[in-house]
């Protein structure tokens, strides 16, 4: 699904990466909510790409919008 991003039990815990490096999804993220621009992370990071940022934020997005919520004592 995800050509940018992958999930290997053998690198960071499982955690998702960038495809290719060690850097988290959650790492970009971070950055990225801390107010980094693309092209600072690109900076920070030069072994990624505007589209690997891209991917990070649709993985996100994607997890977010799939994620089932329980609600417990609800009432309608």
């Amino acid at each position: 699904m995800y050509e940018r991003i992958s999930i290997n039990s053998e690198i960071c815990h499982g955690k998702p990466c960038i495809k290719g490096t060690r850097i988290m999804v959650s790492i970009i993220l971070g950055l990225l909510e801390e107010g980094m621009s693309f092209d600072q992370i690109i900076e920070e990071y030069p072994q990624i790409t505007r589209e690997d940022i891209i991917e990070c934020i649709e993985y996100a997005k994607n997890l977010v919008e799939n994620e089932i919520i329980e609600v417990i004592g609800a009432t309608i």
